[in-house]
């Protein structure tokens, strides 16, 4: 996908999301009274705010992640001084996570500041030059200030699922009034609404996966080869994780993470037998010639991250 197209893409889906939400709004409050629904709006938008400013802290005790310094992790440091001065971004914090999945992830509040953590699995499974793929994926997030505008997008579908719930409960606790068809059809409506501006929330989160990776291929030498073989070990190592029965800790945040841990089975599964006899070049042109069925398509709509064969051959195209 080229730079133009992303752009395109993410402009869109924005306005597609702000637009439709606006429509919405606009029939909801002629249909109803407006001090219910507002309301419900200021109670949805204060939550997602205060989830955005403590999140930080809620993820570092749920990933068991650490600050980590210069002498503790050095090469960790070096590694994002130097993608951080080719990315003109002030350092974030570095954090380190203890737990087996090899991932990583970018994440801060106004409160606490950026921090980019990684995981004990990933030191593990990559190689140094891989690990300064994925940190160069992770600064590229925020760069681009992704936690910002994912919290945004989420909003919208979060004020039309309560609203959806609120209406719903009402008719149910309403017995036999008059008006408790309309209130019925309005919170099936608004939950219609939320299912769709959810689908379009998760493209815009695997378009801001895509353009993250070309910031990787930017700013790191020989980038796009890194991060390729980093994803292909990631996908499979993750898939060995999980057939011992070891967790990332929770999935709530996966939107986070460079790989989704959830579609890490179905990416991988056909190769995991292999990644233990080829090395990471194969092991990116076998996953590259893995065919993308409807099925996977289909798949993709409900899921954070890019198919993976279609993110490695992005990749491939722009390196």
């Amino acid at each position: 996908m080229n730079l133009l197209k992303l752009r395109l893409s993410i402009i869109g889906t924005v306005a597609f999301i702000i637009g439709l939400s606006t429509l919405a709004f606009t029939i909801l409050l002629t249909l109803t009274g407006t001090f219910n629904l507002y309301s419900i709006i200021i109670f949805v938008v204060l939550i997602n705010l205060l989830q955005w400013i403590f999140s930080p802290r809620l993820i570092d005790s749920l990933y068991k992640a650490k600050e980590v310094t210069p002498n503790e992790q050095p090469k960790l440091h070096r590694m994002v001084d130097s993608i951080c001065r080719k990315s003109s971004l002030k350092k974030p914090k570095i954090m380190l996570a203890n737990i087996p999945l090899p991932n990583a992830f970018a994440y801060g509040s106004p409160r606490y500041g950026n921090r980019i953590a990684v995981t004990t699995g990933l030191l593990n499974s990559l190689e140094s030059e891989e690990v300064e793929a994925v940190l160069a994926h992770e600064v590229g997030h925020l760069k681009n200030k992704d936690v910002q505008v994912m919290m945004f997008a989420s909003v919208l579908p979060a004020i039309f699922y309560y609203i959806g719930f609120t209406f719903m409960l009402s008719s149910f606790y309403s017995g036999g009034r008059r008006d408790n068809g309309g209130t019925i059809i309005i919170g099936i409506a608004a939950m219609v609404l939320y299912w769709i501006l959810s689908i379009f929330v998760l493209n815009l989160s695997r378009t801001r996966e895509y353009y993250a990776d070309r910031h990787a291929v930017n700013t790191v030498d020989d980038g796009a080869r890194k991060l390729s073989e980093a994803l292909a070990k990631i996908a499979t190592s993750e898939t060995k994780t999980m057939r011992k029965g070891r967790s990332s800790g929770s999935s709530s945040f996966k939107s986070l993470f460079i790989n989704d841990p959830d579609t890490a089975k179905s990416d991988a599964s056909t190769l995991s037998k292999y990644s233990g006899h080829l090395n990471d070049r194969d092991l990116v042109n076998k996953i590259l010639t893995k065919p993308i069925t409807g099925f996977d398509r289909f798949l993709e709509l409900f899921s954070t991250h890019p198919n993976m064969v279609k993110r490695l051959k992005a990749l491939q195209r722009i390196g």
